[in-house]
């Protein structure tokens, strides 16, 4: 029986306090050890708190950065991470890092200052209404007006961030509430309740799975941990299964195992993509199977998929949101792979040729990189790296053609090894980085970027340096948004305008700051030139110089532009004259 004394004895006596010291005791109440942040009048009193609390700080130079920050955290641990943020331009500098979370599905808290309660509705100095700012990007957007309410909306906030499909939570906080004192006890911390399947469910997939003779797994979305990872390998070696992840989850599933059968992202393998459509079972963990790793929504129906599809997601209102199922389970990945750990399959089985068979057909695609144009290949340089690189490395992206080379051949080994944003938000791997290697000091923490890319957020190379964090960033420099090019060539082959890029020396650029920095034209130099950076001790930038024409790992800019000349030929031709 539950002691209520005890649980009494835990709780905090209502002392009276500020609104921001509340704040900050409930963060400690529900085990925050590290928040991000760029200072603002707004919430002095929540950085006085800070002061005194054994929360560390770390303090960036862009509220995106600090947001993108947070939501990295929050991707590797599972726990809500952390953002503090000024109003106006500080908030809607950090939706970047919002619609991250919410795409992503990461658990993650951003409060904001917000003007004095009794300027509210004047459009006072930055002031902005969160709710509807916010609304459509967050899983819950709100604002305290009160600060006797703070323990309740934060003790709510941690658990609308980690239940069901995981996302942001947006709070905003008057000047004068974090001022004004209050006498009320902390919350006790968050629990995440975790549902479990039914024993009929559990008899509905065993009876679908002995069934199948091309089934695949789809691991993707949230609520995962590394002990659900063991578990599904175990689970696909007990009955013969050929495993997939999803976009920018490559974590999910070891790489090196001979199940792994690839990932379905932007370039995935055409082979790879053929059978999964022509697969009789999908068993899709914890995914939406949304826009890119459905091809377009071309790898199933909608809604009806064409094949028997067994659909496990936490949050229930995604069952059936697109795909209709014919098994739909409303359990996070953690506990699904905690129902079928012991299950076994009811007869002998014969897929080990189809496993084999999809190995074969990722170790084809994904072990040596093909000839690009230019002195520096890109992908060379990402399979000389994952030959050397210790497994618990930590790798991180943002968005750009360069991430195919990253996606395509580095071996992801570990749960907590990738930090890529399925968003698409350009930016991502240096901050990414950052609050990677904040909280795993001893890892090896690579942050690949696009010279586009590393613009967005480069300034936070700046953090990496002001609090020790010797992260490695690879700059690959093609003079261009390269991804957009693509599209125009594509689209409009030949009529060049807003892609092409003039960079500065990014290897100055961190030296400049504090860091080590190296140029790098040739792929034979990539790896000492990283060598050299690990053994700096300092955050560092490898700028590498990528001929234009290597836009991507299959075909050159050049030929992405023939291609679509021929067709417009071909088109014209074909037009009633």
């Amino acid at each position: 029986m539950l002691d209520m004394n005890s649980r009494a004895a835990e709780q905090r006596p209502a002392l009276a306090r500020t609104g921001g010291q509340i704040l900050v005791d409930q963060l400690v109440v529900h085990g925050v050890s590290d928040s991000f942040c760029v200072p603002g009048e707004s919430y002095l009193a929540v950085l006085d708190a800070l002061h005194d609390a054994p929360i560390r700080l770390t303090v960036c130079r862009q509220e995106g950065g600090a947001a993108m920050m947070a939501e990295a955290q929050g991707k590797l641990t599972g726990r809500p991470g952390i953002c503090f943020v000024t109003r106006g331009p500080g908030a809607t500098n950090a939706s970047a890092g919002v619609h991250v979370a919410m795409q992503d599905s990461t658990p993650m808290i951003l409060f904001i200052g917000q003007v004095e309660r009794g300027f509210l509705g004047r459009e006072a100095f930055q002031e902005i209404d969160y709710s509807a700012f916010f609304g459509p990007i967050a899983k819950w957007a709100t604002q305290i007006d009160d600060p006797a309410r703070i323990p309740e909306v934060v003790s709510r906030a941690f658990h609308v961030a980690t239940s069901g499909r995981p996302g942001p939570v947006v709070i905003g906080l008057p000047e004068d509430v974090l001022s004004k004192q209050a006498a009320i006890a902390d919350a006790r911390a968050y629990h995440v309740a975790e549902a479990a399947p039914s024993a009929e469910d559990i008899g509905r997939l065993l009876e679908l799975l002995d069934s199948a003779e091309r089934p695949l797994v789809i691991a993707g979305g949230a609520r995962w941990d590394q002990d659900a990872v063991d578990r599904l390998v175990s689970f696909s070696d007990r009955f013969q299964l050929p495993v997939a992840v999803s976009f920018r989850r490559q974590g999910l599933f070891p790489s090196t195992h001979r199940n792994f059968v690839g990932d379905l992202s932007v370039g995935a393998n055409p082979k790879l993509v053929a059978y999964a459509r022509r697969s009789d079972l999908i068993l899709l963990v914890g995914g939406r199977l949304s826009e890119l790793p459905s091809q377009n929504y071309t790898l199933l129906g909608v809604p009806d998929p064409g094949r028997i599809l067994v659909h496990v997601h936490p949050g229930a209102e995604e069952l059936g949101r697109v795909y209709r199922p014919d098994l739909g389970l409303p359990v996070s990945p953690i506990g699904f792979m905690k129902a079928v750990s012991g299950l076994e399959p009811n007869r002998a089985l014969s897929r080990a040729h189809v496993v084999a068979e999809g190995r074969e057909l990722f170790e084809a695609w994904t072990n040596r990189a093909k000839p690009v144009p230019g002195e520096f290949n890109l992908g060379e340089a990402v399979c000389q790296l994952r030959d050397v690189l210790p497994e618990d490395a930590i790798v991180c992206n943002g968005a750009g053609n360069y991430a195919t080379w990253v996606h395509r051949y580095h071996r992801y080994r570990r749960f907590d090894g990738q930090l890529a944003p399925t968003s698409g938000s350009m930016g991502y791997g240096v901050p990414a980085a950052i609050a990677a290697k904040r909280l795993h000091p001893d890892r090896v923490v690579v942050a690949f970027a696009g010279d586009g890319c590393f613009m967005m957020h480069g300034q936070e190379f700046a953090t990496a340096v002001q609090h020790n964090l010797p992260i490695i960033v690879v700059i690959a420099d093609n003079g261009m948004y390269g991804t957009i090019r693509m599209h125009q060539e594509r689209e409009f082959p030949g009529r060049v305008t807003g892609t092409s890029l003039t960079n500065p020396n990014f290897a100055a650029y961190a030296r400049i700051f504090g860091g080590y920095g190296e140029r790098v034209e040739r792929t034979q130099d990539f790896l000492p030139a990283f060598e050299r950076a690990l053994e700096s001790g300092l955050p560092s930038i490898i700028h590498c110089i990528v001929h234009p024409e290597a836009l991507t790992p299959e075909r050159s800019l050049s030929q992405i532009r023939d291609e679509a000349l021929a067709r417009a030929q071909d088109t014209t031709q074909a037009a009633p004259q």
